[in-house]
């Protein structure tokens, strides 16, 4: 399974869209991007992960007390998970998927973030690997 999030900085939020094998599944927002495939640097808890792509398994979450979605080998990271939230406050690093874009950030998370986990859950059993490509 291939998950891309494309990236629509607009200089304030850092939105973007997700597609599950080239289909719209959900909106984005990360922290700035601040180019560090191209030499940027990072600041802690507020810089989102490089451009790439990066190995996803479901595993459990020490921080939210469930099983969720990792994003493995992010230089410069640990612990990236794909995630709900609505702001940038609710993100250090980490994609936050919801299913709708407001003017602060994203809205509707649950859902679009339970049928990831179905998705990763169904690719898992198939014994398919999923990736993540960040453009």
């Amino acid at each position: 399974m291939n998950i891309s999030l494309v990236r629509e900085d607009d200089g304030t939020h850092n939105f973007g869209k997700l597609y599950i094998d080239d289909l719209y599944f959900g909106e984005t927002l990360e922290d700035t991007d601040r180019y560090l495939e191209a030499g940027g640097e990072k600041v802690q808890d507020d810089t989102a992960i490089p451009r790439g792509r990066y190995k996803v398994t479901v595993s459990m979450s020490n921080r939210f007390g469930r099983p969720m979605p990792e994003v493995h080998d992010v230089p410069g990271f640990t612990g990236v998970r794909i995630h709900g939230g609505n702001t940038t406050e609710d993100t250090a690093g980490c994609p936050l998927l919801g299913a709708v874009r407001t003017a602060s950030g994203i809205a509707n998370c649950k859902g679009v973030n339970e049928r990831l986990m179905d998705r990763l859950h169904a690719a898992a059993a198939r014994n398919e690997d999923v990736w993540l490509e960040v453009s």
